[in-house]
């Protein structure tokens, strides 16, 4: 906002002081027109912020040091901590560290609206591992050929392995509560299934 536009808002004896008529010369308050000058320079950072509000708000945009920022205001924090006793770490985890995690927060609201479902699991894996080709089968049999009612397969690409620990972070956090998983690498699925743990969804 600069001086004159500062100068509208004043009360008419401000502005009036202004713009005084003195034998029919306009002589404008130097001092008061200094005092318009300094708060138009004290706004100018601010409008410069609210001008190119985008580049802190959007996570593609916004400098590095606030995309964790962003990923706390989205939830998403949980993904920056190595163990529930340690402080937000780091992004090496995600598959492209920083890129990833920009990515996750922009595709926030999304993967919130589909969480507990096999379409927001699926997308919630394909973007923090930058692998896709996951899978999840339900109604799976178990050893006697039965059906394991509540229970998931999730079947991950062999180019996932070094993600191991992350799939299976977000498979706890974005599962049903109340279902149980197992996690087989499209590989060897014999030899590379594990039976997921039950509880909570983190």
């Amino acid at each position: 906002m600069d001086s004159e536009a500062i100068a509208r808002l004043l009360p008419g004896v401000f502005q009036s002081a202004l713009h005084p008529v003195a034998a029919g010369v306009v002589e404008p308050d130097r001092r008061l027109s200094a005092t318009l000058g300094v708060m138009e320079t004290l706004h100018e950072p601010v409008e410069t912020v609210l001008r190119d509000l985008d580049r802190y708000l959007d996570p593609r945009l916004t400098r590095p040091d606030l995309v964790p920022y962003l990923a706390g205001w989205v939830d998403l924090d949980w993904l920056l901590v190595a163990a529930p006793s340690e402080p937000l770490a780091t992004t090496a985890s995600l598959a492209s560290g920083l890129g990833t995690l920009r990515e996750l927060v922009a595709a926030a609201a999304d993967l919130a609206r589909w969480r507990g479902t096999a379409r927001g699991l699926l997308r919630f894996l394909d973007t923090a591992t930058g692998t896709p080709g996951f899978a999840i089968e339900e109604n799976v049999s178990g050893d006697e050929r039965r059906s394991r009612p509540f229970h998931l397969r999730i079947i991950a690409p062999a180019e996932a392995i070094p993600y191991r620990p992350l799939i299976e972070r977000v498979i706890v956090a974005e599962k049903p509560a109340y279902a149980t998983y197992e996690l087989v690498f499209a590989t060897s699925a014999t030899a590379a299934r594990e039976t997921g743990r039950k509880g909570d969804s983190r």
